[in-house]
């Protein structure tokens, strides 16, 4: 099939490294990627290009979701309880809530996303690029062990299932030889990094915050069998102890880190180690939270400021950019909320920047894993054609991204577009 070439004529841009507003500049995009930036009306467009006049709008990338559950987006109960056509009935929806509100990558951290990646690859349904971790990997009684109390014992019950429980969402893995045949059974399904838990967490029902998942071993042990695959491990961890012992094992990127204390974050920063934090998913409790998860959920949210002000302490940067919702459809289909938030301790130019190239820098740790080879997360020159043209400034006013419907004219992803509210120029 003949690549297609879009001109996307007199716009200015916020290339995601630098995010200065650019001149009015053309971009030529010629099947998936950039082909060519020059200044607005030089040269002309090849004759067999579809032209957008985007006269007095902003470019920026696509924006990347750092740590998305595109499968967890129904209230606690009703998931454990669904079967797995209700759950990828409702993940379809989901997927094409997100790309409409600009974000073409997501990074998701817990969730048999495979086939749902397979079907938006293949052209099946619209969604972002989809970088799956497949299942969480936790210990017994970890934030992967969502069985109820009057569950039959892990040891006292020959049923597999166990190991699997929510149709390969999360794994239950004790020991190193069971975590090395769980971080590779992720990687045959075709996980671009993996997610272990290291520390308890607001979602699950029985651990608390503060305490530790995984002895040095194990977490040694999914290290390495991610590392004989040339990819990464990313640790859901919120408290000191398990960051300095991921750390130490080493994990890649710290998802969460709320509770981190400055000697935690020093030696992420010591050890090029990524902060993946979120502030949406804790302004409210998710449906089905009990008066236990709430409190933890609360004692989470706390500590934001503080961890977000060690960070300006100690000049750590690597820090991305994610949500982490779960159970919500509505707070779903309004991410952009994340943008502002975040304006309490980052400047706007920060923020989008930790949602393109920073995040795409994130998204690089998967090596030769890598399911979409090229660049993402910035407006040059060959890199891959994800593009949001918007109504606004976000330099001036984040809160434009809260109302993707009305501000995003022009959504493409991979050369593809997927919303033009934009017309041809007059000839």
């Amino acid at each position: 099939m003949a690549e297609t070439s879009t001109l996307i004529r007199n716009v200015r841009v916020l290339d995601g490294r630098e995010n200065v507003l650019s001149p009015p500049r053309d971009i030529l995009v010629q099947g998936h990627l950039i082909a060519r930036i020059s200044d607005a009306g030089e040269p002309p467009p090849p004759a067999d290009a579809a032209v957008i006049d985007a006269t007095g709008h902003i470019m920026t990338p696509g924006f990347i979701e750092g740590h998305s559950h595109l499968m967890f987006q129904m209230p606690i109960l009703e998931g454990l309880f669904a079967d797995e056509y209700h759950i990828a009935l409702t993940s379809v929806e989901q997927v094409r809530s997100v790309l409409m509100q600009g974000f073409t990558t997501v990074r998701d951290l817990a969730g048999n996303t495979f086939s749902l990646k397979r079907a938006i690859d293949r052209g099946v349904l619209p969604g972002p690029r989809i970088y799956p971790s497949g299942a969480m990997i936790s210990q017994t009684s970890g934030h992967a062990d969502q069985r109820p109390l009057n569950a039959p014992m892990k040891m006292t019950c020959s049923c597999m299932s166990l190991l699997t429980p929510l149709g390969g969402h999360m794994v239950i893995a004790d020991g190193v030889d069971e975590v090395l045949g769980a971080v590779r059974e992720q990687l045959r399904q075709g996980a671009s990094q993996i997610k272990i838990a290291v520390g308890g967490g607001t979602g699950s029902q029985n651990d608390p915050l503060d305490v530790v998942q995984y002895t040095m071993a194990e977490m040694q042990a999914a290290v390495d069998a991610a590392g004989d695959w040339n990819t990464y491990v990313s640790a859901h961890v919120y408290n000191p102890k398990g960051i300095l012992r991921a750390v130490k094992a080493g994990v890649r990127a710290s998802e969460h880190g709320n509770l981190g204390d400055e000697a935690a974050l020093t030696a992420m920063a010591e050890n090029d180690v990524w902060l993946s934090p979120q502030v949406l998913t804790y302004t409210v409790y998710p449906p089905g939270y009990t008066p236990a998860q709430k409190r933890k959920h609360d004692e989470a949210y706390a500590a934001i400021d503080r961890m977000f002000t060690l960070t300006r302490k100690i000049g750590f940067t690597r820090i991305a950019f994610g949500t982490d919702v779960i159970c919500d459809p509505k707070l779903m289909a309004n991410l952009g909320q994340e943008f502002v938030l975040r304006s309490q301790w980052f400047e706007p130019a920060e923020i989008l920047r930790q949602a393109t190239w920073q995040n795409a820098q994130l998204l690089a740790l998967s090596g030769p894993r890598n399911p979409y080879p090229g660049t993402l997360g910035v407006i040059e020159e060959g890199a891959l054609a994800d593009l949001l043209v918007m109504r606004g400034n976000p330099l001036a006013d984040l809160s434009i991204l809260t109302r993707p419907a009305e501000n995003l004219a022009v959504i493409m992803k991979d050369g593809q577009l997927f919303k033009n509210e934009l017309a041809q120029p007059a000839i």
